[in-house]
């Protein structure tokens, strides 16, 4: 990397794709072959529809109990270690997912605690990755790096439920998870293979003296103002994977329909995220962040009007659209403002925002909609977005991007 920091002394985004892209794809790959079968492998081993929800749960719970500790663990042991430590416990926790145990609560627990490892595991190296990618990349790139992590592990998702709905059809839902341990050994060979970042002695010593209580009594106002752009922006992604399915059976679309959309929208997202990068290092964060976050609030607030298939597609390709050029900006705009000494430590913070958003979007989504109807629902969900929209305009820079 130049000491200057310019894209044109000579790096380049391919210089870091085993390293970084390419293993996120495949982690992406692996979760997206084991997400669909998660209750299914439930209902198998005897639970019932509300503790299959609850093991499904457990990504999100094992991710959020985890962010800072990945942040402590990523400091002591360095990045490159941290995403291999992420893979070894991911790989246990497939292994609890396979182990066949047949019915009964003993079964049910230990697949349980194998999917909690999983959730707790992609925590650790979404953070390590973070941090090892903003540390190698000059900052007039950093965009266009983070947008294309993001993409390509959106890529992975896409993809893996279709390898693993294949090797579901030729083995059974066992062999999705064989697709996921694949995967993850192979990005495993990846990051074994990676260069670890150089850092001196004395930069080590300052990142380990961090802790999480300097870093909120330091950064607390980042945290209280950018922070609470970046949770909403969060609710609003994680709102938009479930009013999708739930109007379009409102309306009484098939599952074949319902798919359909799903996966066209799928496909929107994942093509639009190396433009967004690049114009967010061209021009600031804002000018993606904020349409990003209003376009999904928008397409949530017209999904209720619509009532047929051909609308539900085009209001699904917004909401694709939307969050699409928004690849990469939470990850980017946690780079901009971390301090260069306690960096994961503050990370690992900044993602306790980040997974709390994403737990507290549905959760309105089904308040409301207990309270008022789905389409209330929906549109509330919408005006988080909106939120979200007023909040980055305020509080993201509004010249340039990194500090």
């Amino acid at each position: 990397m130049s000491s200057t920091g310019r894209p044109e002394d000579g790096f380049k985004l391919r210089s870091v794709a085993l390293a970084a892209f390419a293993p996120a794809a495949l982690f992406g790959l692996a979760s997206g072959a084991m997400v669909p079968v998660i209750a299914s492998s439930a209902y198998a081993r005897g639970a019932g529809t509300a503790l299959a929800a609850f093991i499904l749960a457990l990504l999100g719970i094992g991710s959020l109990l985890t962010n800072i500790p990945a942040g402590v663990l990523a400091t002591r042991i360095g990045e490159r270690r941290a995403m291999l430590v992420a893979a070894a416990v991911t790989l246990t926790g497939l292994m609890c997912c396979l182990t066949d145990l047949g019915r009964g609560p003993g079964s049910l627990a230990f697949y349980a605690l194998g999917v909690f490892l999983v959730g707790c595991a992609s925590s650790v190296y979404n953070l390590a990755r973070q941090s090892y990618l903003t540390e190698l990349v000059p900052p007039s790139m950093r965009a266009r790096a983070l947008s294309t992590l993001g993409g390509t592990m959106r890529i992975g998702v896409f993809a893996g439920p279709f390898l693993g709905a294949a090797a579901t059809a030729v083995d059974g839902v066992a062999a999705a998870y064989l697709v996921s341990v694949a995967s993850v050994l192979l990005a495993a060979a990846m990051v074994q293979r990676a260069a670890d970042i150089k850092r001196t002695p004395q930069q080590r010593l300052a990142g380990a003296e961090v802790t999480t209580r300097s870093v909120l009594r330091e950064h607390w106002r980042i945290f209280a103002t950018l922070g609470v752009g970046v949770l909403l922006l969060s609710a609003i992604r994680q709102t938009r994977q479930t009013v999708i399915p739930l109007w379009a059976h409102h309306i009484g679309l098939s599952a074949a329909e319902i798919s359909a959309v799903y996966g066209i929208a799928g496909a929107v997202d994942a093509l639009t995220f190396y433009p967004a990068g690049k114009v967010m290092d061209l021009h600031g964060r804002r000018v993606v962040a904020v349409p990003c976050v209003l376009v999904m609030g928008l397409a949530c607030m017209l999904m209720p009007l619509t009532h047929g298939l051909l609308g539900l597609v085009l209001v699904a390709m917004m909401i694709g659209f939307g969050n699409g050029i928004g690849s990469g900006i939470v990850m980017t705009l946690a780079a901009d403002v971390s301090p260069a000494a306690g960096r994961l430590t503050f990370l690992g913070v900044w993602r306790e925002l980040v997974d709390a958003g994403g737990a507290a979007g549905p959760v309105l989504l089904s308040t409301v909609t207990a309270a008022a109807g789905l389409g209330t629902g929906i549109t509330a969900s919408g005006l988080v977005g909106i939120a979200a929209a007023v909040m980055l305009w305020r509080w993201i820079p509004r010249a340039g991007g990194h500090r």
